[in-house]
């Protein structure tokens, strides 16, 4: 196994900028994680996270700024830094034809591990995955959420530091997402920094010790994530169906902080609910929804309601 001390710095971002084709994907982008914690890139499709991840591992160069990565310098010494780093990547690259072992097998070569070291630490990648009675089955006969297990139990197989993962639970249904987040949760037990992108609020909500929201390639907030709930939202939320929502809208704005619109739902973010309530009893056919006001209510209201292309 690769072992190395542990860095004070797990990814330092300093100024960083990168542009495609004269438009600018990361526009003086700083930020650092720390070790041991669950660091999250959120954004719009194309706000920049994947760019970002990139030059993480030293697979795009910045034009701009300063990246360290578990202390060294990428892109220069890019190379020495994904020796510690384990991905799990959007989607799925593993060997169709090659069976759960051999997968593990092939990839802990990239890492120079013999194969009496890779067999020494499969039993305790299988069973960390879930695997244990399919290694000898092709990946072709896996079903999605082992396919996404085998992906993170591959990511461990050089012991990293670092495991840099891409919307790891995205597409998987309910049972297997949350057996992701069961080993998610082992992971930063046993001291790994994660960097996580993600379209989740809810996955981010739950893991993220910090993250940051890109927009344009830039960050427009960054923070822990119930310090961003209460600094940008602040009050439970209700949401009202089942009316016109422009009507009711300036029905109950003068009792709300804020009213939002969204399709056929109206979005009221009031300091005193029982107010907004005794506005709406005469009406008929709505349906109210309280709750606690989510991460997914704070990137809504950052980065807007509102489809971009």
């Amino acid at each position: 196994m690769l072992l190395s001390s542990m860095p004070t710095t797990a990814i330092k971002f300093t100024g960083v900028r990168k542009s495609y084709g004269g438009r600018s994907v990361v526009d003086g982008l700083s930020f650092s994680v720390e070790p041991g914690e669950c660091f999250g890139l959120l954004g719009r499709n194309g706000a920049g996270k994947s760019t970002t991840v990139r030059m993480v591992l030293g697979m795009a160069l910045p034009e701009a700024g300063k990246i360290t990565v578990l202390e060294e310098p990428v892109p220069a010494r890019a190379r020495s830094a994904r020796a510690r780093i384990g991905v799990v990547p959007q989607f799925d690259n593993l060997e169709p034809g090659f069976t759960v072992r051999e997968n593990l097998l092939v990839f802990g070569r990239y890492f120079g591990m013999s194969t009496r070291e890779i067999e020494a630490v499969m039993p305790s990648l299988l069973e960390f995955a879930h695997l244990e009675g399919q290694a000898y089955s092709r990946v072709t006969d896996l079903s999605g959420g082992m396919k996404r297990r085998l992906t993170l139990a591959r990511a461990l197989i050089n012991d990293p530091q670092l495991l840099v993962m891409d919307e790891p639970t995205t597409g998987l249904d309910p049972h297997a997402r949350h057996l992701i987040w069961e080993r998610l949760r082992s992971l930063l037990a046993r001291g790994k920094t994660i960097l996580l992108t993600t379209h989740l609020m809810e996955e981010a909500e739950r893991f993220c010790d910090r993250l940051c929201i890109l927009e344009d390639g830039r960050s427009i907030a960054e923070g822990r994530p119930h310090a961003l709930i209460q600094q940008w939202i602040g009050s439970d939320v209700i949401e009202i169906y089942g009316g016109d929502p422009h009507e009711l809208r300036s029905l109950v704005g003068p009792y709300a902080q804020r009213v939002e619109v969204s399709g056929e739902t109206l979005f009221c973010y009031a300091a005193d609910p029982a107010l907004l309530r005794v506005q709406l009893r005469a009406r008929t056919g709505l349906r109210l929804l309280q709750r606690p006001a989510n991460l997914e209510d704070v990137f809504l209201r950052i980065t807007g309601r509102e489809m971009k292309d």
